[in-house]
């Protein structure tokens, strides 16, 4: 089953697998999970809220009737950067890991990502050193531009984001 868009309907269950992946893996996200568990329903609601335009999209994938995967899509609104689009929240966990949900869920969005009137490229960050997700990214045609060092702070350390670009139209069309 493709993935598909979440709705507020869809934010308990959001929430809880996010909070999952903040906690499981501190060093991917700029969030903590304290942070976010201290957020209302009403924030998750409000991520997912249906839109024909909306400022992000959130995608999701189930494994018998259970949330197994989620990655989602921030627009940009400004004049000069309205042309970019970022992925966010990309998270698949370790038991629902290898049965291509992430390959899944990264086409879906891609393919939402080029609907949007205007939009021509996807960026995102990936934890330096996480490299099957890059190796993900870059399966789907992204490159990478740039190294930001001390990017997120996590524990008593530091976290170094390799940044990725991809343009939508060198992109293949994806089949579901």
């Amino acid at each position: 089953m493709p993935p598909t868009r979440l709705t507020p309907q869809h934010a308990p269950e959001y929430r809880a697998l996010m909070l999952e992946a903040y906690a499981q893996h501190p060093d991917a996200f700029t969030s903590s999970a304290a942070e976010r568990a201290q957020l209302p329903v009403a924030w998750w609601e409000d991520r997912l809220a249906a839109g024909e335009m909306p400022q992000e999209i959130v995608f999701g994938c189930f494994t018998d009737g259970v949330l197994s995967g989620v990655a989602g899509l921030a627009f940009e609104t400004r004049e000069k950067v309205k042309h970019k689009a970022t992925l966010f929240g990309m998270y698949v966990p370790t038991r629902h890991r290898n049965l291509g949900l992430g390959s899944k869920l990264l086409a879906t969005a891609l393919t939402y990502a080029r609907t949007r009137p205007g939009v021509l490229l996807v960026q995102l960050t990936v934890t330096d050193g996480n490299t099957a997700a890059q190796s993900l990214y870059e399966r789907h045609g992204f490159l990478p531009f740039g190294l930001e060092p001390f990017a997120v702070a996590v524990g008593s350390g530091y976290v170094s984001k390799s940044h990725l670009w991809c343009a939508l139209e060198s992109l293949p069309e994806y089949s579901f």
